[in-house]
């Protein structure tokens, strides 16, 4: 009688746990990925694009829905956007204007935007972006002309400075009366608009400007899918940020530099001065300071980045200690080796700007160590594309867990589970003025 019980017994053990290891080794389950890429990120078999994520951001319908709103008959004026920065600033700028513009049921004029939108260099925005190609797009989303009327062309157009405003700002209160008294202005958009207020043929019009209406010069995108091309698939983009500018304009403070980058540094910082002390201190845990590269191949390692991944560096000019990454990264590719010599030269930094981009944005992988215009760029366009193998590396963790007194397996190990809370829940994959969350 015992032999009997006890074979039914073992053969439902048997089946249960059979049953249960199926479960946890099926890559589809939300419950095994977590548990394998968790329990084995230190070993380098499971990376962090193989967890499973439970939110993307998509974008959101009304957007998609924005040209059934009919553009009113009578315009209220013509409005002019001016850009100052490098290329994602302006790029920021001139979509936040398009929006302006549909918000204040003005018309968008052209011309003189190609004419003003120099970005401290050579560069402007005819040299980057299809203009053609932006107005066959945005037809019916916001009114624009390419000459202004023979009554108004002589003008100059009225500035109305909104970049340095505090607190929360609206352009209908503000702005509205501006545009109605004088006709034609000119404007530099705000970073702390309301748009909460816009309605939703307003946000509609900036959304469709920035990801669907923008695409560069023919010239510039055969460079960029030349450049695209002669990297070794698959990829991943890293834009890491460690020039000297960079720094010097952070004031942060670091040690173990070689001498060649402190003088970079203290030559860029000019009068200003680095915190120091507690100071220092708090400012990092903040997440104000650019994660080093040495720092930056460390996170990478947390995260069981293999040591022989393709790595393109999108990165400025006068990248710094960049021997902290290639010494543990080794295929690293840059478009200064990638490219013609004498075609790399002859560019401006917006134009090289817009190679990285476009590189970025159709990379197998992106990560980031700032969370800076480029960034948000590129990881709205990686989104609207489909494109969620993207990642923004903490400098706020990474500063809090080493002043904990974290180092090796512990470190890592605690690296690995802020990126991954990050990742599953797809923070700052989008801006969520025209993407919305869809939960898997």
């Amino acid at each position: 009688m015992i032999a009997v019980s006890v074979k039914p017994l073992f053969i439902a053990i048997f089946t249960l746990s059979l049953f249960l290891a199926v479960i946890l080794l099926s890559p589809s389950t939300p419950l095994s990925s977590t548990l394998v890429s968790s329990s084995d990120s230190s070993t380098g078999k499971f990376d962090i694009w193989s967890v499973r994520r439970v939110v993307e951001w998509r974008p959101c319908r009304s957007w998609l829905q924005g040209r059934l709103n009919a553009l009113p008959v009578e315009s209220n004026g013509y409005i002019r956007v001016d850009c100052y920065g490098g290329l994602n600033q302006m790029r920021r700028d001139f979509c936040d204007g398009v929006g302006i513009a549909r918000l204040l049921n003005a018309t968008l004029v052209l011309p003189k935007f190609e004419a003003a939108a120099y970005w401290n260099e050579s560069s402007g925005f005819a040299d980057v972006f299809d203009v053609d190609y932006f107005i066959q797009h945005i037809n019916g989303f916001v009114k624009i002309v390419k000459e202004l009327p023979p009554d108004i062309a002589p003008k100059e157009p009225f500035h109305v400075d909104c970049s340095k405003r505090k607190g929360q700002f609206d352009y209908i209160e503000s702005v509205l009366p501006s545009l109605l008294e004088h006709r034609y202005i000119s404007i530099t958009p705000a970073m702390s608009q309301r748009r909460d207020r816009y309605p939703k043929y307003a946000k509609a019009a900036l959304c469709q400007a920035c990801y669907s209406s923008l695409r560069l010069t023919r010239s510039l995108k055969k460079k960029a899918s030349e450049l695209l091309e002669a990297i070794p698939k698959p990829f991943l983009s890293l834009h890491l940020r460690f020039e000297p500018d960079m720094v010097a304009y952070s004031q942060c403070e670091y040690s173990g530099l070689s001498p060649a980058s402190k003088e970079a540094i203290e030559a860029a910082r000019g009068d200003g001065k680095p915190w120091t002390g507690e100071l220092a201190r708090i400012w990092r845990e903040r997440g104000k300071c650019p994660l080093t590269p040495k720092e930056t191949a460390l996170i990478l390692q947390a995260l069981s980045i293999p040591a022989n991944t393709n790595i393109y560096l999108a990165a400025g000019d006068g990248l710094m200690e960049i021997e902290g990454l290639t010494s543990v990264y080794t295929k690293v590719f840059k478009k200064s080796a990638l490219l013609n010599g004498e075609d790399f030269t002859s560019m401006h930094g917006n134009t090289k700007a817009a190679l990285d981009y476009y590189v970025s944005i159709n990379s197998d992988s992106y990560m980031a160590t700032y969370f800076g215009n480029m960034d948000k760029m590129v990881a709205a366009m990686r989104a609207y594309k489909g494109l969620y193998k993207t990642l923004f590396l903490s400098r706020r963790a990474f500063a809090e867990l080493t002043f904990q007194g974290l180092k090796g397996k512990e470190l890592m190990q605690a690296l690995w589970t802020t990126h991954e809370q990050d990742f599953v829940m797809g923070r700052g994959s989008a801006l969520p003025d025209c993407f919305c969350e869809f939960k898997l």
